[in-house]
């Protein structure tokens, strides 16, 4: 909403500058988006009226004028193609500066010479003084009564600025310069100035008759006739002036005197043409295939859900939003009928974006417009009209008024205790009560309770809280007290065995991975066959059709991820997310950080792609497979050592799966993509994927300190005939459980083959041991103890046996 500040202050003109005027309003919830000038920096330019203007003896397109500033009469050469006798003009005088130009610089007057011919002026245009009115391409052109010398900055009260309010929808009240002055009245204690509306004389008895067939759509439906106006009237100056500074551009008089009561007082009304309209009006509910042509030049085809006003030939306006060209007012109409009414908002709500426009009107309606002074506005309406439009031919019908569904008065409570409690401060009854008379609310004072009447104008408030922010506005934001908070602010200290967040993250980026953020819902589908779940989550509201469940693995939004970069030629891609997924537990209870039924944890999840590593001449060029990740997941949970064990999951390839295990805990899974699945979503590369519990990616071990043994070390090689079926897993696990009282100091398996002659149910596995002693040199006879411990320990764990 956007009006000038002089049209503010004639309401209410508080002892404020105009940026402390702002500050009130912003802090009181009409935020003030934009102050702007309504014209640049200039002086030295006055009103002037050309005298004689004669061609100019050496230029074809230029007039030689005598221009009277009121003090003198001075010669000006002119361009314009308006430049004649009798009009009073902008005229800078020598030594005045025009606003700046393209290049950023005022523009000085000085004495000139045009073709010979000496100049000590310039007249203007709307467009060299930068002024925002419509520009007719010539000099701004004055009325004939404009004082003579007079300073063309006081004359057109271009000392102004443009107050551009940025409202909430609750603030429906203020979407007029009265309201937003009656708000400031009830902030600053200035007086308000109330708009000054007299009953009209009636001097015709003649009704257009109008019905209110929609009770739910109108509540009250107001109008009179005005008979031998003239169309042709000229719009004052000053109500051209206030509308283009509400960005209204003025249009005719009948047109422009009902948008200025809507900017003025809120009231959006019409103007029909009277001699147009046929027969009785009809207020009520569109039907299926009646069309209408609107104002602007748009037709549209209603329903039963779009309001409309019609008489017995048709459809003459489309219900609170825009008339109908079939009865718009013009230069031929002599005979008008003035229309205001009370739309309900949730009749007018939505419609207009229906048909992809919107309107003043509607914006209004939808949020609600007095219905209580309706006949008062329509008598001010009338009384500009007789002043601008009046002939002596003028006659006034007397105000037909159709009141069928008016809002219930209602009556609101609020607690002083309550109100003190939301707002955080000690309050009383009085200050409480001394907001609501400033705002002009009714009220009745109970003990605690005060009782407000609300007024027709206010459709915002409707419980106690809205009352309570009416006592916070006028009491004001920025007035609150600074409180401490009660409780001690103590640092979270996070234990060392815990790995901050940003470091596993770090480390999984430097690993070649991106993060990703995606949404917690998925399609119920891809839930299914990825994420392993029979019976998904499903959302009550999805924000899409195709994102109806709450996911339970991550894995399926990487591969929505995946999908998207493969349709966009990405050949490799190597991508993460931590987030939570979603599962269903019977023996989750609610508290502050769960839901009762519902499991939330977080995970970490992994996705790889594409070649191993980048293109580059000094690397074979090879696909990332199960052992790539396998590696990284080993290096994310470092130092734990995590153990893989083959198992088949939904989602992942049979014969390239497993879990993963600390201990002899299931933390997450790992694998290839089934074929079955990149069949499916037309995946180009079969990815691999994981996804680990997040606070186990988090648990560390700290490292312990140990003394450096002074002793050699010894290495021993064996060679074992190992089962098939053994995993390095249980291999490893077996050598470690063997008691060699502390001596084994590493294993390393660096050789797999089976030679001829062997089983092929076995296989020839190499270790490496490495075995020391902190107490002294080993003997032979406790590297042998140790060697044939190891030995029976694989025996009866794996079914190893030496190799001969």
């Amino acid at each position: 909403m956007q009006f000038s500040e002089s049209w503010l202050r004639s309401f209410c003109n508080p002892s404020l500058s105009t940026q402390a005027l702002a500050d009130v309003l912003t802090m009181a919830g009409m935020e003030v988006e934009d102050l702007e000038p309504v014209a640049p920096p200039f002086h030295k330019i006055v009103v002037g009226e050309i005298k004689e203007a004669e061609q100019h003896p050496n230029a074809d397109r230029l007039r030689v004028c005598k221009v009277d500033t009121g003090a003198e009469l001075l010669t000006i050469v002119c361009g314009a193609s308006n430049a004649r006798v009798g009009i009073r003009v902008p005229c800078a005088l020598v030594g005045a500066e025009l606003p700046p130009g393209e290049d950023g610089k005022p523009f000085s007057i000085k004495v000139g010479k045009l073709r010979g011919v000496e100049s000590y002026g310039m007249l203007c245009s709307a467009r060299e003084l930068r002024l925002k009115v419509e520009d007719t391409g010539g000099l701004l052109e004055l009325p004939l009564d404009a004082p003579l010398g007079q300073d063309i900055r006081e004359y057109l009260q271009l000392n102004d600025t443009l107050f551009t309010l940025k409202l909430t929808p609750n603030l429906a009240h203020c979407l007029s310069v009265y309201g937003v002055a009656r708000e400031l009245a009830a902030l600053t204690g200035a007086p308000l100035v109330e708009p000054k509306t007299s009953a009209i004389a009636v001097t015709l008895a003649e009704r257009q008759v109008a019905q209110i067939q929609a009770p739910d759509l109108c509540g009250r439906f107001a109008g009179r006739i005005v008979r031998g106006i003239n169309p042709k009237a000229i719009t004052p100056r000053w109500m051209v002036d206030r509308l283009a500074r509400s960005g209204q551009r003025s249009v005719n008089a009948l047109v422009d005197i009902s948008n200025y009561v809507m900017f003025e007082l809120g009231r959006p009304s019409h103007i029909f043409d009277l001699d147009k309209i046929t027969g009785d009006l009809q207020v009520r509910w569109g039907r299926a295939g009646e069309s209408l042509k609107l104002l602007n030049g748009s037709t549209i085809t209603v329903d039963e859900q779009v309001g409309v006003v019609a008489d017995t030939a048709g459809l003459e306006s489309l219900a609170g939003i825009m008339g109908g060209e079939a009865s718009a007012v013009g230069d031929e109409t002599r005979n008008i009928y003035i229309e205001a009414a009370f739309w309900w908002p949730e009749a007018i709500a939505g419609r207009s974006r229906r048909f992809n426009f919107s309107t003043d009107a509607g914006h209004r309606f939808e949020r609600g417009v007095d219905p209580a002074s309706i006949p008062e506005h329509i008598d001010h309406i009338t009384q500009l009209i007789l002043d601008i439009c009046g002939t002596s031919e003028t006659q006034v019908g007397p105000i037909d008024d159709q009141v069928v569904n008016m809002p219930a008065t209602r009556q609101v409570n609020m607690r002083v205790s309550r109100a003190a409690k939301i707002i955080g401060i000690a309050l009383t009854c009085e200050q409480c009560t001394d907001v609501f008379s400033r705002l002009g609310l009714p009220f009745q004072v109970g003990g605690d309770v005060i009782t407000v009447t609300v007024p027709s104008y206010r459709f915002d408030i409707q419980i106690e809280e809205d009352l309570v922010e009416e006592v916070v506005r006028i009491i004001g934001y920025n007035n609150l007290p600074d409180t401490a908070p009660l409780a001690q602010v103590t640092a979270r200290i996070h234990s060392e065995e815990k790995r901050p967040i940003f470091q596993a993250k770090r480390l999984l980026a430097s690993l070649g991975y991106q993060e990703t953020i995606n949404f917690s819902f998925i399609d119920s589908a891809s839930n299914q066959q990825l994420g392993g779940v029979d019976k998904s989550i499903r959302l009550l509201n999805p924000i899409a059709s195709q994102l109806d469940v709450m996911r339970s693995s991550i894995v399926p939004s990487l591969i929505q991820v995946l999908q998207f970069n493969l349709a966009r030629k990405q050949p490799r891609l190597r991508i993460f997310e931590v987030g939570r997924v979603f599962w269903h537990n019977s023996t989750i209870t609610d508290s502050l950080a769960t839901v009762r039924g519902f499991e939330q944890p977080m995970r970490v999840a992994g996705l790889a792609a594409g070649a191993h590593t980048a293109m580059q001449w000094g690397v074979k060029s090879r696909e990332v497979d199960f052992y790539d990740i396998k590696a990284d997941v080993e290096a994310l949970l470092a130092p734990l050592f995590p153990r893989f064990v083959a198992k088949s999951h939904p989602a992942l390839h049979p014969g390239r799966s497993a879990e993963i295990y600390i201990d002899d805990q299931v933390i997450g899974f790992m694998g290839q993509l089934h074929p079955l699945w990149v069949q499916k979503y037309e995946l180009s590369l079969a990815p691999i994927v994981f996804e680990l519990d997040w606070q186990a990616v988090l648990n560390r071990t700290l490292p312990k300190p140990l003394p450096v043994s002074k002793y050699q070390s010894v290495q021993k090689d064996i060679a074992v005939l190992v089962p098939a079926g053994v995993t390095y897993g249980d291999l490893m696990g077996a050598i470690w459980q063997a008691p060699t009282n502390g001596l084994l100091q590493d294993a390393t398996l660096f050789d797999i083959y089976k030679p001829q002659g062997v089983d092929v149910a076995e296989a020839s596995w190499a270790i490496r041991l490495v075995l020391q002693s902190e107490q002294g040199n080993l003997t032979e006879a406790e590297i042998e103890a140790s060697i044939q411990a190891i030995l029976a320990q694989l025996t009866a764990a794996v079914g190893a046996r030496l190799r001969a």
